[in-house]
């Protein structure tokens, strides 16, 4: 018997705080070459939800006027981000000025801790969590895959939770495949996604065939020679990885085992 989140991570739609989504892919509007690449590269990855940064964008002052007209021309859901910010507050104040300007309540929470790899600061990203919540947004968090702070994330209210592959913009891809895979064990019912560090397709693929929900990059496609195919390339990464999973990977062995015996097994031939 299925437990409810295995049956939605089988299903070709899954809802996210409600919303019903395809497409398991979530991509950033930032770095790319211009904004006309920009719309072709994430309507080649077929991604519903697009992150974008309210330090880039202020669309009530008409800041960055065409490239916003560029972000509604695709009419995507919208997941502002709290990038840059190293405080609690700070992250509060960015999201509640996202929240009047964007019109939504979701928030990718991101409280930096050190500015060198850019790693979440995990108290002060509770810190806000807790807060916002409180507040009425739903907080999708980026997080270190430490087991312990993605509990407290699930324990403050968190129905997503976003930790990393790697570092931002490193293109490691995953560091520590045995973390993601306790994370997703032990949080059966959360949505998952891995936000950062995600370099190439097979990145995606092989955190898609651990039974994360989803995948959220940016600069492996911004910064790719082309980032319009490439955009495509991780859709059908992403795809490929959550087939693999919902159907049921073959488990490694010690031992050869012949995919064609002859004991027991019957003999055709042809007249």
């Amino acid at each position: 018997m299925q437990s409810p989140a295995s049956i939605n991570r089988s299903s070709k739609t899954w809802k996210v705080y409600g919303t019903e989504l395809q497409s398991r892919f979530f991509i950033g509007s930032a770095l790319y070459p211009s904004p006309h690449i920009m719309q072709q590269a994430i309507k080649a990855s077929k991604a519903e939800v697009i992150t974008l940064s309210l330090r880039r964008q202020s669309p009530n002052q008409k800041g960055g006027e065409k490239f916003w007209d560029f972000i509604k021309d695709l009419g995507c859901h919208l997941l502002p981000n709290t990038a840059g910010c190293h405080s609690p507050q700070e992250a509060i104040t960015i999201a509640q000025m996202s929240r009047e300007i964007f019109q939504t309540d979701w928030i990718k929470l991101e409280v930096i801790g050190d500015d060198y790899n850019l790693q979440p600061d995990p108290f002060g990203l509770l810190e806000a969590t807790k807060a916002l919540i409180k507040d009425g947004f739903k907080v999708f968090p980026y997080s270190t895959d430490d087991l312990v702070l993605c509990q407290r994330l699930q324990d403050l209210g968190c129905e997503v939770i976003m930790p990393w592959g790697s570092p931002i913009g490193t293109g490691k891809g995953l560091m520590n495949p045995y973390a993601l895979t306790i994370i997703r064990e032990r949080l059966p019912d959360v949505n998952l996604l891995v936000d950062a560090g995600i370099g190439k397709p097979s990145d995606a693929c092989q955190a898609m065939e651990l039974g994360f929900d989803g995948i959220l990059l940016n600069t492996a496609v911004a910064e790719a020679v082309d980032p319009v195919i490439m955009a495509n390339a991780f859709a059908d990464a992403i795809d490929a990885g959550h087939a693999a999973y919902k159907s049921g990977i073959m488990p490694p062995r010690q031992a050869a085992k012949p995919s064609t015996p002859t004991v027991g097994t019957p003999f055709w031939h042809q007249q």
